[in-house]
């Protein structure tokens, strides 16, 4: 089975979204595939806000906003990317306030900011803490009122070249109904979402942030950079992983160890913040995160959301009660490598959001710019798809005949993968997390070589079509396993340490 269009967009979060808005603009014909429902995405658990120099509550600029990124890059950014992203921010937000995204409001009803790790001043531009969520809602509704085709239950799992190089097309699993189609397309974008759920449920992330885009292109031939810097979060709930949001240290929450001292600066880089946590735990402390102060009308107007979360996965009220934390992975600073026009080393394949490296954020996201990168990459992303698809000629893809669905009937699935998996997400997060060790990522780097030596003795044990999610999870292992290879290759390659990335020599 095939289809065709002018450009395909691979992923519905905030950045595939604002890609198919600009494409659409453009005179493009445009499709959208997602393996969940667009308002799943992983763009509704960005929370605390959206970085813009408005300057509504305090004196700010945008050369303070581009310097705040560039020191929390800790020189692996490009400054003339940061500059490009900072500089279109105030039009950014300014456009999502014109299509009804339902910002907060101070009382002279400018929209509300507040301060995030690393800001010299109040710059997140805030709905409550449903920021991401409030921003993802209302791209859906402008896609559905621009009669976006959005398809869901499309699982990506190769990218088809024609014979001269050039991506052309993408083989979808069909999760529904267990059919192969082809949709072919004069520009293909990648906008699938990070990594970090390779952790497994040492994550903030949804389940389906495996990475699936990023491994597909690599094994496409596509440049990948930066793999190795996983930004941990510091405040996620202690026995669930979910995330406690910036927005609650932004407002003035305190983090405390079990001798109810405070023991560093809150609103410090989220690198700095977790390591600092990280090593209370190591002397046995517990961390927990205190928000009762700011009083209950206050977090019952501002950020209702972790107050129902920490009710609801810890049984906490935060009102009362201290929230216990612990620091894990939260958002993967690596990715694709893309041009300034948002287009990858293949030819007609291009991607935006944290699939790709724009190299805004490199080697720590600042706090309240992902949702910033999303929506002005995206942007840049369908404009520029939508102009290449326009001065190309329509080609045949070179379909493979080994697809991945057929090749893994053989396997003879005697080992749990799921096991495995939930194993690599223990190791890496002891192994290749907040703190690391050559040894350490050498001993993590085998088990990965292991497992996909081995590959075949895995396998699925649901041999029907239709709506096989045994099937579709085996195949997000198989991205894992990729990914993972290039998350530990790139630790081991750069062996000093710099932002995320914190390396310590054992005696």
């Amino acid at each position: 089975m095939k289809k065709k269009c002018d450009v395909l967009i691979i992923g519905a979060g905030g950045a595939g979204l604002t890609a198919a808005l600009n494409a659409k603009k453009n005179g493009a014909d445009v499709i959208v595939l997602t393996k969940e429902y667009p308002t799943r995405s992983q763009t509704c658990m960005a929370q605390g806000g959206i970085n813009a120099a408005l300057g509504n509550i305090s004196e700010d600029s945008v050369e303070e906003h581009i310097n705040n990124t560039l020191k929390s890059a800790h020189g692996e950014a490009d400054e003339k990317a940061v500059r490009f992203m900072c500089g279109e921010a105030i039009n950014t937000v300014e456009w999502l306030d014109s299509i009804g995204v339902c910002f907060s409001r101070t009382k002279d009803a400018k929209i509300a900011q507040r301060t995030l790790g690393g800001a010299s001043s109040p710059r997140a531009c805030y709905a409550q803490d449903y920021t991401g969520l409030k921003i993802l809602h209302t791209l859906y509704d402008k896609c559905l009122e621009e009669e976006i085709e959005i398809e869901a239950d499309k699982y990506l799992l190769d990218l088809l070249k024609d014979k001269s190089g050039r991506v052309c097309a993408a083989e979808i699993l069909d999760i529904r109904s267990g059919e192969l189609i082809v949709y072919e397309a004069n520009a293909v974008v990648l906008a699938s979402g990070g990594y970090s759920r390779v952790y497994a449920k040492n994550s903030t992330n949804s389940t389906a942030s495996t990475g699936d885009g990023i491994a597909v292109a690599k094994r496409a031939g596509a440049e990948l950079v930066g793999m190795e810097f996983v930004q941990f979060h510091p405040t996620a709930l202690k026995n669930s992983s979910i995330l406690i949001s910036e927005s609650a240290r932004g407002e003035g929450g305190y983090l405390l160890n079990t001798k109810m001292e405070r023991f560093t600066n809150e609103l410090a880089p989220r690198d700095e913040v977790s390591r600092a946590i990280n090593a209370q735990i190591l002397k046995g402390e517990d961390i927990f995160l205190d928000i009762r102060h700011l009083g209950e009308e206050f977090i019952e107007r501002s950020l209702p959301q972790e107050r129902k979360l920490a009710q609801l996965y810890e049984n906490v009220d935060l009102v009362h009660e201290l929230i216990p934390i612990k620091p894990v992975a939260h958002y993967t600073m690596g990715g694709i490598v893309v041009d300034h026009t948002s287009q990858t080393t293949l030819e007609g394949l291009f991607a935006c959001g944290e699939c790709a490296n724009h190299r805004v954020h490199g080697a720590n996201r600042l706090g309240g710019n992902s949702l910033l990168e999303i929506v002005v990459f995206g942007k840049e992303a369908g404009v520029h798809a939508a102009k290449f698809a326009k001065n190309v000629s329509s080609t045949t893809p070179v379909i493979r005949e080994n697809s991945v669905v057929k090749k893994i009937e053989s396997y003879s699935n005697q080992l749990d993968f799921y096991a495995k998996r939930q194993l690599i997400g223990d190791i890496f997060y002891e192994n290749v997390g907040i703190v690391r060790k050559r040894e350490e990522l050498l001993f993590a780097r085998q088990e990965i070589i292991d497992i996909k030596e081995n590959i075949h003795h895995f396998g699925v044990s649901d041999k029907s079509k239709i709506y096989n999610t045994n099937r579709v999870e085996f195949i997000e292992f198989l991205n894992i396993l990729d990914v993972c290879e290039s998350i530990v290759e790139g630790a081991l390659k750069r062996e000093k340490s710099c932002g995320s990335h914190y390396m310590i020599e054992v005696a």
